[in-house]
């Protein structure tokens, strides 16, 4: 199996890109995957349970995705907390291998996807899964103080006026040093509603002097703010300024917004661009639940990735309700515009 040197440092996108020939692909939703492989998500944990009752559902959806071409794939912590889990009886060791478990679960995804890659000669299947052997990164995910209120506050940024970055660093705080040490290749602090998480994240990447290389996505809803009505600029200002930050964009926000997201974007950072919206449908967090046919088909979705990259995308991807699918068609997508990579032919 051929292995892949890219080094765990502030430099660690621009070379992966590099090495994958200026363009990447992210993987898609995780939830509605995992209910379609037979688990039940509704709890406060969401995709998080899995850790607890079925971790192979999760090793089977990150291998779908790799499947598919996605080149990063990102852990199921987006709503696994040390407070979310103690809520539930657990210590707070328990909790924390809960947390390290998913970046094992990733990491383990990858070396058996290797190992089929290097059993196949032909770089894919007949039944159309793709088998290349490629850089792959893992991604520990961060979701915000607001994802572990599973009360849909991610989707609106309103914590109170009580709530500081002082509170939300501590919040974080462990989880983060725990998801670092556990040995993903990249941080991904996700669906960062307002400025406030945004400045907490960046200082303790600081403060706790992590060696691990992040981005920050924000989400919006209305192709301007962020979705507290916080200033896109001054929030991706402060992912630019924060060295280890390696990646900043955009997720979980509908794909009609995104351009305007992205020429907003490039006016700040001279990072790399992570984009990786939603299928478009709406959430009612009301409910719990996800507005069927308010989104965009996969083949609407893929119509604008090449856009998004001619404009200053370089790592794309899908969030909630886009799936294996949406992947692979994006997928193609970049491999019709890229160059090969050095040795992916």
């Amino acid at each position: 199996m051929e292995t892949f040197n890219i080094p765990a440092t502030p430099s660690l996108m621009k070379e992966f890109l590099r090495q994958m020939g200026g363009t990447a692909v992210i993987d898609g939703g995780l939830a509605t995957e995992l209910e379609l492989h037979g688990a039940d998500l509704n709890d406060p944990l969401w995709s998080a349970k899995c850790l607890l009752t079925s971790p192979h559902l999760i090793r089977s959806v990150h291998l779908d995705y790799l499947e598919a071409g996605a080149d990063i794939i990102i852990t199921a912590s987006y709503q696994a907390t040390i407070q979310g889990f103690e809520a539930k009886g657990f210590s707070k060791e328990q909790s924390e291998n809960l947390l390290k478990k998913s970046v094992d679960i990733a990491l383990e995804a990858r070396r058996i996807y290797y190992e089929r890659c290097s059993k196949s000669s032909s770089g894919g299947t007949g039944d159309g899964r793709i088998l290349k052997n490629r850089p792959i990164l893992v991604a520990a995910s961060v979701g915000s103080y607001g994802a572990y209120l599973a009360d849909g506050s991610e989707y609106s940024g309103c914590y109170g006026e009580a709530m500081t970055v002082n509170a939300l660093k501590e919040f974080h705080r462990r989880r983060v040093q725990v998801l670092a040490e556990a040995g993903p290749d990249i941080i991904a602090f996700e669906t960062v509603p307002n400025k406030i998480e945004a400045q907490a994240f960046a200082e303790l990447l600081e403060e706790e002097h992590i060696k691990i290389p992040a981005w920050l996505t924000f989400n919006s809803k209305d192709g301007v703010n962020v979705v507290s009505g916080d200033s896109l600029l001054q929030c991706a200002s402060i992912a630019e300024s924060c060295k280890q930050v390696v990646a900043v964009g955009i997720n979980c926000t509908p794909p009609r917004f995104i351009h305007d997201l992205i020429l907003a974007i490039k006016k700040v950072t001279t990072k790399p661009i992570v984009i990786y919206p939603n299928s478009g449908e709406r959430y009612d967090a009301d409910r719990k639940e996800w507005v069927e046919n308010t989104g965009v088909s996969d083949e609407d979705f893929v119509s604008y990735v090449n856009k998004w990259c001619e404009i200053g995308a370089s790592l794309v991807g899908g969030c909630c309700r886009t799936t294996p699918n949406t992947i692979k068609a994006i997928y193609r997508a970049l491999s019709d515009r890229s160059p090969a990579a050095p040795g992916q032919k």
